[in-house]
Protein backbone atom coordinates (compact mmCIF):
# COMPACT_ATOMS: atom_id res chain seq x y z
CA UNK A 1 0.00 0.00 0.00
CA UNK A 2 1.21 3.48 -0.80
CA UNK A 3 2.18 6.38 1.42
CA UNK A 4 0.55 9.80 1.53
CA UNK A 5 2.58 12.86 2.42
CA UNK A 6 1.12 15.96 4.08
CA UNK A 7 3.40 18.99 4.33
CA UNK A 8 2.25 21.92 6.44
CA UNK A 9 3.37 25.21 4.91
CA UNK A 10 0.64 27.68 5.83
CA UNK A 11 2.41 29.77 8.47
CA UNK A 12 2.88 33.46 7.83
CA UNK A 13 6.29 33.55 9.50
CA UNK A 14 5.85 37.03 10.92
CA UNK A 15 9.13 36.80 12.81
CA UNK A 16 10.98 36.53 9.50
CA UNK A 17 10.02 40.17 8.83
CA UNK A 18 9.49 39.38 5.16
CA UNK A 19 6.89 39.59 2.40
CA UNK A 20 8.12 36.21 1.16
CA UNK A 21 6.32 33.18 2.65
CA UNK A 22 8.54 31.60 5.26
CA UNK A 23 8.85 28.23 3.53
CA UNK A 24 10.14 29.89 0.35
CA UNK A 25 13.19 31.46 1.98
CA UNK A 26 16.29 29.88 0.44
CA UNK A 27 18.27 27.19 2.22
CA UNK A 28 21.08 25.54 0.33
CA UNK A 29 20.16 27.53 -2.77
CA UNK A 30 16.56 26.29 -2.94
CA UNK A 31 13.32 27.14 -1.12
CA UNK A 32 13.26 25.69 2.40
CA UNK A 33 10.13 23.77 1.41
CA UNK A 34 12.20 21.79 -1.10
CA UNK A 35 14.09 20.03 1.68
CA UNK A 36 10.96 18.77 3.42
CA UNK A 37 9.46 17.63 0.12
CA UNK A 38 12.70 15.86 -0.83
CA UNK A 39 12.77 13.95 2.47
CA UNK A 40 9.21 12.81 1.91
CA UNK A 41 9.84 12.02 -1.76
CA UNK A 42 12.45 9.46 -0.70
CA UNK A 43 9.51 7.41 0.66
CA UNK A 44 7.96 7.32 -2.84
CA UNK A 45 4.58 8.74 -1.78
CA UNK A 46 1.55 8.12 -3.98
CA UNK A 47 -0.13 11.34 -2.87
CA UNK A 48 1.39 14.63 -1.75
CA UNK A 49 -0.64 17.43 -0.20
CA UNK A 50 0.97 20.78 0.63
CA UNK A 51 -1.15 22.88 2.98
CA UNK A 52 -0.53 26.58 2.50
CA UNK A 53 -2.10 29.84 3.56
CA UNK A 54 0.00 33.00 3.56
CA UNK A 55 1.36 33.69 0.07
CA UNK A 56 -0.54 30.71 -1.29
CA UNK A 57 -0.02 31.58 -4.95
CA UNK A 58 3.72 31.94 -4.52
CA UNK A 59 3.84 28.64 -2.65
CA UNK A 60 1.71 27.00 -5.35
CA UNK A 61 4.18 28.04 -8.05
CA UNK A 62 7.13 26.74 -6.01
CA UNK A 63 5.40 23.42 -5.31
CA UNK A 64 4.71 22.93 -9.03
CA UNK A 65 8.40 23.39 -9.77
CA UNK A 66 9.47 20.98 -7.01
CA UNK A 67 6.87 18.27 -7.67
CA UNK A 68 4.30 18.82 -10.42
CA UNK A 69 2.22 15.93 -9.07
CA UNK A 70 1.82 17.47 -5.60
CA UNK A 71 -1.52 19.07 -4.77
CA UNK A 72 -1.84 22.38 -2.93
CA UNK A 73 -4.70 22.91 -0.49
CA UNK A 74 -5.52 26.13 1.34
CA UNK A 75 -5.86 26.72 5.06
CA UNK A 76 -7.74 30.01 4.92
CA UNK A 77 -7.60 30.50 8.69
CA UNK A 78 -4.63 29.36 10.78
CA UNK A 79 -6.46 27.48 13.52
CA UNK A 80 -3.74 25.04 14.47
CA UNK A 81 -1.82 22.09 13.10
CA UNK A 82 -4.75 19.70 13.43
CA UNK A 83 -6.95 22.07 11.46
CA UNK A 84 -4.21 22.33 8.82
CA UNK A 85 -4.00 18.56 8.40
CA UNK A 86 -7.79 18.43 8.09
CA UNK A 87 -7.54 20.59 4.94
CA UNK A 88 -5.72 17.73 3.21
CA UNK A 89 -8.77 15.44 3.52
CA UNK A 90 -9.86 15.86 -0.14
CA UNK A 91 -6.41 14.82 -1.36
CA UNK A 92 -6.30 11.74 0.90
CA UNK A 93 -9.88 10.64 0.22
CA UNK A 94 -9.86 6.89 -0.41
CA UNK A 95 -6.11 6.63 0.25
CA UNK A 96 -4.85 3.29 1.50
CA UNK A 97 -1.70 2.90 3.52
CA UNK A 98 -0.02 5.36 5.84
CA UNK A 99 0.18 9.14 5.91
CA UNK A 100 3.03 11.17 7.36
CA UNK A 101 2.89 14.82 8.40
CA UNK A 102 5.99 16.96 7.77
CA UNK A 103 6.64 20.70 8.04
CA UNK A 104 7.88 23.09 5.40
CA UNK A 105 9.92 25.02 7.98
CA UNK A 106 11.62 21.91 9.43
CA UNK A 107 14.02 21.03 6.64
CA UNK A 108 16.37 18.45 8.15
CA UNK A 109 14.21 15.37 8.79
CA UNK A 110 16.13 12.53 7.14
CA UNK A 111 14.57 9.84 4.93
CA UNK A 112 16.20 7.27 7.24
CA UNK A 113 14.21 8.68 10.15
CA UNK A 114 10.97 8.36 8.20
CA UNK A 115 11.93 4.77 7.38
CA UNK A 116 12.36 4.11 11.12
CA UNK A 117 8.86 5.47 11.70
CA UNK A 118 7.50 3.21 8.95
CA UNK A 119 9.19 0.24 10.62
CA UNK A 120 7.47 1.11 13.91
CA UNK A 121 4.16 1.17 12.08
CA UNK A 122 4.95 -2.22 10.56
CA UNK A 123 5.60 -3.60 14.08
CA UNK A 124 2.04 -2.68 15.03
CA UNK A 125 2.01 0.85 16.44
CA UNK A 126 -1.13 2.62 15.26
CA UNK A 127 0.31 6.11 15.72
CA UNK A 128 4.03 6.89 15.53
CA UNK A 129 5.39 10.20 16.78
CA UNK A 130 8.91 11.46 16.12
CA UNK A 131 10.53 12.67 19.34
CA UNK A 132 13.90 13.88 20.52
CA UNK A 133 15.76 14.46 23.77
CA UNK A 134 16.16 18.24 24.00
CA UNK A 135 19.21 19.84 25.55
CA UNK A 136 16.94 22.75 26.48
CA UNK A 137 13.28 21.70 26.18
CA UNK A 138 12.11 25.32 26.26
CA UNK A 139 8.59 25.66 24.84
CA UNK A 140 8.48 22.37 22.95
CA UNK A 141 5.54 20.05 23.45
CA UNK A 142 6.36 17.19 25.84
CA UNK A 143 5.90 13.47 25.19
CA UNK A 144 4.40 11.73 28.20
CA UNK A 145 5.37 8.05 28.12
CA UNK A 146 5.25 4.89 30.19
CA UNK A 147 8.15 2.67 29.14
CA UNK A 148 7.89 2.56 25.33
CA UNK A 149 4.24 3.56 25.17
CA UNK A 150 3.24 7.12 24.36
CA UNK A 151 0.31 8.23 26.50
CA UNK A 152 -0.20 11.77 25.27
CA UNK A 153 1.48 14.89 23.96
CA UNK A 154 1.19 18.03 26.07
CA UNK A 155 1.80 21.47 24.56
CA UNK A 156 3.96 23.72 26.71
CA UNK A 157 1.14 26.19 27.34
CA UNK A 158 -1.01 23.42 28.79
CA UNK A 159 1.69 21.48 30.64
CA UNK A 160 2.03 21.21 34.40
CA UNK A 161 5.35 21.98 36.08
CA UNK A 162 6.04 18.27 36.33
CA UNK A 163 5.34 17.78 32.62
CA UNK A 164 7.53 20.73 31.72
CA UNK A 165 10.43 18.94 33.43
CA UNK A 166 10.24 16.17 30.80
CA UNK A 167 13.11 16.34 28.28
CA UNK A 168 11.51 14.07 25.70
CA UNK A 169 10.01 16.52 23.21
CA UNK A 170 7.71 16.45 20.22
CA UNK A 171 9.04 17.17 16.71
CA UNK A 172 5.53 17.45 15.26
CA UNK A 173 6.14 14.66 12.73
CA UNK A 174 3.43 11.99 12.94
CA UNK A 175 2.72 8.83 10.96
CA UNK A 176 -0.47 6.78 11.01
CA UNK A 177 -2.87 4.99 8.73
CA UNK A 178 -4.27 7.66 6.39
CA UNK A 179 -7.89 6.91 7.20
CA UNK A 180 -7.21 6.80 10.92
CA UNK A 181 -5.32 10.09 10.80
CA UNK A 182 -8.08 11.93 8.97
CA UNK A 183 -10.79 10.48 11.23
CA UNK A 184 -8.91 11.56 14.37
CA UNK A 185 -8.17 15.11 13.16
CA UNK A 186 -11.84 15.41 12.28
CA UNK A 187 -12.67 14.75 15.93
CA UNK A 188 -10.29 17.32 17.41
CA UNK A 189 -11.49 20.06 19.72
CA UNK A 190 -9.87 23.36 20.64
CA UNK A 191 -10.40 23.51 24.41
CA UNK A 192 -6.84 24.54 25.23
CA UNK A 193 -4.83 27.62 26.17
CA UNK A 194 -4.33 28.66 22.54
CA UNK A 195 -7.86 27.89 21.34
CA UNK A 196 -6.37 25.86 18.48
CA UNK A 197 -6.92 22.39 17.03
CA UNK A 198 -3.72 20.58 18.02
CA UNK A 199 -2.59 17.71 15.81
CA UNK A 200 -0.86 16.33 18.90
CA UNK A 201 -4.23 15.63 20.55
CA UNK A 202 -4.82 12.72 18.18
CA UNK A 203 -2.62 10.58 20.46
CA UNK A 204 -5.00 10.91 23.41
CA UNK A 205 -8.02 10.48 21.12
CA UNK A 206 -6.52 7.38 19.59
CA UNK A 207 -5.64 5.83 22.93
CA UNK A 208 -9.20 6.43 24.11
CA UNK A 209 -10.26 4.21 21.20
CA UNK A 210 -7.74 1.55 22.17
CA UNK A 211 -5.12 2.46 19.58
CA UNK A 212 -1.42 2.20 20.41
CA UNK A 213 1.11 5.02 20.10
CA UNK A 214 4.89 4.78 19.98
CA UNK A 215 7.80 7.23 19.91
CA UNK A 216 10.69 6.99 17.44
CA UNK A 217 13.71 9.04 18.47
CA UNK A 218 15.93 11.18 16.26
CA UNK A 219 18.79 13.56 16.87
CA UNK A 220 17.65 16.99 18.02
CA UNK A 221 19.47 18.61 15.08
CA UNK A 222 17.03 16.97 12.66
CA UNK A 223 14.13 18.83 14.24
CA UNK A 224 15.59 22.31 13.79
CA UNK A 225 12.78 24.67 12.83
CA UNK A 226 13.16 28.04 11.14
CA UNK A 227 11.09 30.97 12.38
CA UNK A 228 13.52 33.92 12.27
CA UNK A 229 16.34 35.22 10.09
CA UNK A 230 18.81 34.16 12.79
CA UNK A 231 17.42 30.62 12.73
CA UNK A 232 17.58 30.63 8.93
CA UNK A 233 21.26 31.57 9.13
CA UNK A 234 21.84 28.81 11.67
CA UNK A 235 20.05 26.34 9.42
CA UNK A 236 22.19 27.40 6.45
CA UNK A 237 25.34 26.88 8.52
CA UNK A 238 24.10 23.45 9.61
CA UNK A 239 23.24 22.51 6.04
CA UNK A 240 26.66 23.56 4.73
CA UNK A 241 28.43 21.67 7.50
CA UNK A 242 26.56 18.48 6.65
CA UNK A 243 27.03 18.88 2.92
CA UNK A 244 30.76 19.46 3.27
CA UNK A 245 31.09 16.34 5.40
CA UNK A 246 29.11 14.36 2.83
CA UNK A 247 31.26 15.59 -0.06
CA UNK A 248 34.50 14.83 1.78
CA UNK A 249 33.21 11.36 2.64
CA UNK A 250 32.52 10.80 -1.08
CA UNK A 251 36.19 11.33 -1.92
CA UNK A 252 36.25 14.96 -3.01
CA UNK A 253 39.16 17.22 -2.05
CA UNK A 254 38.10 20.49 -0.44
CA UNK A 255 41.26 22.46 0.28
CA UNK A 256 39.40 24.86 2.59
CA UNK A 257 36.03 23.23 3.35
CA UNK A 258 34.69 26.03 5.50
CA UNK A 259 34.85 28.46 2.55
CA UNK A 260 32.93 26.34 0.02
CA UNK A 261 29.15 26.74 -0.25
CA UNK A 262 26.90 24.07 -1.74
CA UNK A 263 23.32 23.88 -2.96
CA UNK A 264 20.89 21.19 -1.92
CA UNK A 265 21.39 19.17 -5.13
CA UNK A 266 25.12 19.73 -5.79
CA UNK A 267 26.82 16.55 -6.99
CA UNK A 268 30.60 16.24 -7.15
CA UNK A 269 32.40 13.07 -8.23
CA UNK A 270 35.28 11.46 -6.37
CA UNK A 271 38.80 12.82 -6.89
CA UNK A 272 37.47 16.18 -7.97
CA UNK A 273 39.22 19.14 -6.35
CA UNK A 274 37.44 22.25 -5.12
CA UNK A 275 39.64 25.17 -4.09
CA UNK A 276 38.69 27.89 -1.58
CA UNK A 277 35.73 30.27 -1.86
CA UNK A 278 33.75 28.40 -4.49
CA UNK A 279 29.95 28.79 -4.55
CA UNK A 280 27.69 26.13 -6.06
CA UNK A 281 24.19 27.26 -6.97
CA UNK A 282 21.39 24.80 -7.77
CA UNK A 283 21.71 22.24 -10.55
CA UNK A 284 25.47 21.62 -10.64
CA UNK A 285 27.16 18.32 -11.48
CA UNK A 286 30.95 18.05 -11.39
CA UNK A 287 32.43 14.78 -12.59
CA UNK A 288 35.40 12.77 -11.35
CA UNK A 289 38.78 14.46 -11.55
CA UNK A 290 37.57 17.95 -12.45
CA UNK A 291 39.17 20.94 -10.74
CA UNK A 292 37.17 23.96 -9.62
CA UNK A 293 39.64 26.69 -8.77
CA UNK A 294 39.25 29.45 -6.22
CA UNK A 295 36.55 32.16 -6.24
CA UNK A 296 34.40 30.53 -8.93
CA UNK A 297 30.59 30.51 -9.05
CA UNK A 298 28.69 27.66 -10.73
CA UNK A 299 24.96 27.26 -11.29
CA UNK A 300 22.85 25.00 -13.51
CA UNK A 301 25.85 23.48 -15.27
CA UNK A 302 27.67 20.22 -15.95
CA UNK A 303 31.47 19.92 -15.69
CA UNK A 304 32.97 16.76 -17.16
CA UNK A 305 35.94 14.67 -16.15
CA UNK A 306 39.29 16.45 -16.28
CA UNK A 307 37.89 19.93 -16.88
CA UNK A 308 39.46 22.90 -15.07
CA UNK A 309 37.34 25.89 -14.10
CA UNK A 310 38.67 29.16 -12.75
CA UNK A 311 39.96 30.86 -10.78
CA UNK A 312 37.33 33.62 -10.78
CA UNK A 313 35.11 31.88 -13.35
CA UNK A 314 31.34 31.99 -13.59
CA UNK A 315 29.33 29.15 -15.12
CA UNK A 316 25.66 29.98 -15.60
CA UNK A 317 22.65 27.76 -16.40
CA UNK A 318 22.85 25.70 -19.56
CA UNK A 319 26.63 25.43 -19.53
CA UNK A 320 28.03 22.05 -20.56
CA UNK A 321 31.79 21.52 -20.31
CA UNK A 322 33.10 18.35 -21.94
CA UNK A 323 36.21 16.46 -20.86
CA UNK A 324 39.47 18.37 -20.46
CA UNK A 325 37.94 21.77 -21.17
CA UNK A 326 39.72 24.79 -19.69
CA UNK A 327 37.68 27.79 -18.54
CA UNK A 328 40.01 30.29 -16.94
CA UNK A 329 40.12 33.48 -14.93
CA UNK A 330 37.34 36.06 -15.32
CA UNK A 331 35.48 33.96 -17.89
CA UNK A 332 31.68 33.77 -17.93
CA UNK A 333 29.86 30.99 -19.78
CA UNK A 334 26.07 30.84 -20.22
CA UNK A 335 23.91 28.32 -22.12
CA UNK A 336 26.89 27.07 -24.08
CA UNK A 337 28.34 23.69 -24.98
CA UNK A 338 32.12 23.53 -25.01
CA UNK A 339 33.55 20.37 -26.57
CA UNK A 340 36.50 18.25 -25.48
CA UNK A 341 39.82 19.99 -25.06
CA UNK A 342 38.59 23.48 -25.93
CA UNK A 343 40.06 26.45 -24.06
CA UNK A 344 38.53 29.72 -22.95
CA UNK A 345 41.27 30.90 -20.67
CA UNK A 346 41.02 34.64 -20.07
CA UNK A 347 38.60 37.53 -19.70
CA UNK A 348 35.90 36.22 -22.04
CA UNK A 349 32.12 35.92 -22.29
CA UNK A 350 30.68 32.89 -24.09
CA UNK A 351 26.89 32.87 -24.21
CA UNK A 352 24.43 30.92 -26.36
CA UNK A 353 27.26 29.20 -28.16
CA UNK A 354 28.69 25.92 -29.36
CA UNK A 355 32.47 25.67 -29.17
CA UNK A 356 34.09 22.82 -31.07
CA UNK A 357 36.65 20.31 -29.98
CA UNK A 358 40.15 21.71 -29.26
CA UNK A 359 39.10 25.23 -30.24
CA UNK A 360 41.00 28.07 -28.57
CA UNK A 361 39.31 31.35 -27.68
CA UNK A 362 41.81 34.12 -27.02
CA UNK A 363 41.65 36.63 -24.19
CA UNK A 364 38.76 39.06 -24.43
CA UNK A 365 36.63 36.99 -26.81
CA UNK A 366 32.99 38.02 -26.62
CA UNK A 367 29.99 36.33 -28.18
CA UNK A 368 27.57 39.18 -28.84
CA UNK A 369 24.45 37.08 -28.42
CA UNK A 370 21.71 39.63 -27.67
CA UNK A 371 20.27 42.22 -30.07
CA UNK A 372 18.04 43.84 -27.47
CA UNK A 373 15.07 41.59 -28.24
CA UNK A 374 16.29 38.12 -29.26
CA UNK A 375 19.18 35.85 -28.30
CA UNK A 376 21.28 34.45 -31.15
CA UNK A 377 23.73 31.57 -31.32
CA UNK A 378 27.44 31.46 -32.11
CA UNK A 379 29.14 28.33 -33.46
CA UNK A 380 32.92 27.89 -33.40
CA UNK A 381 34.18 24.81 -35.21
CA UNK A 382 36.75 22.24 -34.07
CA UNK A 383 40.33 23.48 -33.73
CA UNK A 384 39.37 27.03 -34.65
CA UNK A 385 41.53 29.80 -33.20
CA UNK A 386 39.80 32.99 -32.12
CA UNK A 387 42.23 35.87 -31.74
CA UNK A 388 42.28 38.02 -28.63
CA UNK A 389 39.64 40.73 -28.34
CA UNK A 390 37.42 39.26 -31.06
CA UNK A 391 33.74 40.17 -31.06
CA UNK A 392 31.61 37.37 -32.54
CA UNK A 393 28.31 39.03 -33.48
CA UNK A 394 25.68 36.29 -33.49
CA UNK A 395 24.22 34.59 -35.36
CA UNK A 396 27.60 33.64 -36.78
CA UNK A 397 29.63 30.52 -37.50
CA UNK A 398 33.40 30.17 -37.56
CA UNK A 399 34.35 26.98 -39.38
CA UNK A 400 36.70 24.20 -38.39
CA UNK A 401 40.38 25.24 -38.18
CA UNK A 402 39.51 28.83 -39.14
CA UNK A 403 41.11 31.85 -37.46
CA UNK A 404 40.09 35.37 -36.58
CA UNK A 405 42.61 38.16 -36.28
CA UNK A 406 42.97 39.87 -32.92
CA UNK A 407 40.67 42.86 -32.47
CA UNK A 408 38.22 41.74 -35.15
CA UNK A 409 34.47 42.23 -35.13
CA UNK A 410 33.10 39.17 -36.95
CA UNK A 411 29.64 39.73 -38.40
CA UNK A 412 29.64 37.14 -41.20
CA UNK A 413 30.33 33.42 -41.28
CA UNK A 414 33.95 32.34 -41.66
CA UNK A 415 34.47 29.22 -43.76
CA UNK A 416 36.59 26.32 -42.57
CA UNK A 417 40.32 26.98 -42.74
CA UNK A 418 39.95 30.68 -43.51
CA UNK A 419 41.43 33.71 -41.73
CA UNK A 420 38.99 36.53 -41.02
CA UNK A 421 40.29 40.06 -40.45
CA UNK A 422 37.66 42.65 -39.57
CA UNK A 423 39.42 45.77 -38.29
CA UNK A 424 40.70 49.10 -39.60
CA UNK A 425 44.21 49.17 -41.09
CA UNK A 426 46.79 50.71 -38.74
CA UNK A 427 48.08 54.15 -39.71
CA UNK A 428 51.35 55.43 -38.16
CA UNK A 429 52.35 59.14 -38.31
CA UNK A 430 55.99 59.67 -37.33
CA UNK A 431 56.66 62.42 -34.75
CA UNK A 432 53.01 63.35 -34.31
CA UNK A 433 52.85 62.12 -30.70
CA UNK A 434 55.70 64.43 -29.64
CA UNK A 435 54.10 67.44 -31.34
CA UNK A 436 50.70 66.77 -29.75
CA UNK A 437 52.19 66.35 -26.28
CA UNK A 438 54.19 69.54 -26.55
CA UNK A 439 51.06 71.44 -27.60
CA UNK A 440 49.02 70.06 -24.70
CA UNK A 441 51.72 70.93 -22.17
CA UNK A 442 51.87 74.48 -23.53
CA UNK A 443 48.08 74.85 -23.14
CA UNK A 444 48.29 73.59 -19.55
CA UNK A 445 51.07 76.04 -18.72
CA UNK A 446 49.08 78.91 -20.21
CA UNK A 447 46.09 78.14 -18.05
CA UNK A 448 48.24 78.15 -14.88
CA UNK A 449 49.72 81.51 -15.86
Amino acid sequence: MGLSLIILAAGQGTRMQSDLPKVLHPLGGVPMLTHAMASGAAMAPERVAVVCGHGAEQVRVAVAEIDPEAQVVIQAEQLGTGHAVRQAAPVLEGAEGDAVVLYGDTPFIRPETLEAMAEARARGADIVVLGFMAADPGRYGRLVTVEERLLRIVEYKDATQGERAIRLCNSGVIMADAGTLMRLVGALGNANAAGEYYLTDIVALGRAEGLTAEVVLCDEAETMGVNTRAELAAAEAAFQLRKRAEVLEDGVTLTAPETVHFAQDTYIGRDAVVEPYVVFGPGVTVETGAVIRAFSHLEGCHVSRGAVVGPYARLRPGTELSEDVKVGNFVEVKNAQIAEGAKVNHLSYVGDAEIGRDANLGAGTITCNYDGVFKHRTVVGPRAFIGSNTMLVAPVTVGAEAMTASGSVITSDVEAGALAVARSRQVTKPGLAEKMMARLKALKAAKKG
